[in-house]
């Protein structure tokens, strides 16, 4: 029997009042009322899957309108931004209790790809996003509103 795998970048949203990334005891990166959004590249993405989620990332309807209901986009509350590498997305927990990251990207193909993402998500909401430090050891904050997490993958798209 053939094992067959979907490969693909992944994003975890997740709604917040505010988010933080500290390197180091320094705070790296610090937003307001937005997104937080972790992102694990695979060795197989490419550019059209960064614009894909970057473009799916700016235009979800998860802020809530005027009768509180999840209606508004991140252009519409013209909220920010904090984005986080995050190769532990790619975890494989099938074998043993120590998880595997062999589906995750290596930094030399993973870091183009994710200042592509920055690039894209600046444009897009054009103004400058929040960024940690590809392949630190960081520590996330977050107050996440809601709550309200979505994940999104970028070659399933229904």
């Amino acid at each position: 029997m053939k094992s067959y795998f979907i490969f693909l970048m992944r994003l975890i949203i997740q709604r917040v009042t505010e988010a933080s990334v500290i390197i180091q005891e320094s705070i790296k990166g610090k937003i307001q009322k937005g997104l937080l959004i972790l992102i694990g590249i695979e060795e197989n993405d490419t550019e059209q899957d960064a614009e894909y989620l970057a473009q799916k990332s700016i235009n979800l309807r998860i802020f809530s309108d005027i009768e509180g209901k999840m209606n508004l986009s991140l252009l519409d509350i013209a909220g920010d931004i904090l984005l986080i590498s995050q190769f532990t997305l790619y975890a494989s927990t099938k074998k043993g209790n120590r998880p595997s990251f062999i589906k995750a990207a290596k930094p030399e193909m993973a870091i183009p790809l994710y200042q592509k993402m920055i690039a894209l998500l600046e444009k897009y909401l054009d103004k400058p996003i929040q960024t940690g430090e590809f392949g630190a050891d960081m520590k996330v904050n977050l107050c996440n509103d809601g709550p309200v997490t979505i994940i999104i993958d970028s070659k399933i798209k229904e």
